[in-house]
């Protein structure tokens, strides 16, 4: 939280694990063209966890970033980003860090549902 703290851009990193069990954080630059309103991993480093993962590295379970004048809950533009595919989503904003969970939306094309790592 101190890195978003930090910044006036959006930060964001890979959370790595094994059955939704985050291990590591990875940070990653944020390519994106305008990283004040926006993240964009850089997908150097998203290529480069996923081989590390196929060699029995910790896999890819999702990612985290930063909402530098917001709340830790998906935006609009994430909801129009992001893939129901199951994915954790570690959202931080101002001191709050909230975890998501992407997954199939019924009048969107991805609904998130606040989840925590405990099952609450």
């Amino acid at each position: 939280m101190a890195l978003a703290a930090a910044s006036r851009d959006e930060i964001c990193g890979l959370l790595l694990g094994r059955d939704d069990a985050i291990e590591a954080i990875l940070p990653t630059a944020n390519v994106a063209p305008d990283p004040a309103r926006h993240f964009e991993l850089d997908p150097a480093a998203l290529i480069a966890a996923y081989r590390a993962a196929r060699k029995g590295g910790p896999a890819v379970i999702g990612h985290y970033h930063s909402h530098p004048s917001g709340v830790a809950a998906p935006s609009e533009t994430d909801r129009a980003c992001a893939a129901p595919d199951g994915s954790l989503w570690l959202i931080i904003g101002g001191r709050e860090a909230t975890l998501w969970r992407a997954g199939p939306g019924v009048a969107v094309n991805v609904n998130f549902t606040k989840t925590s790592l405990d099952g609450r």
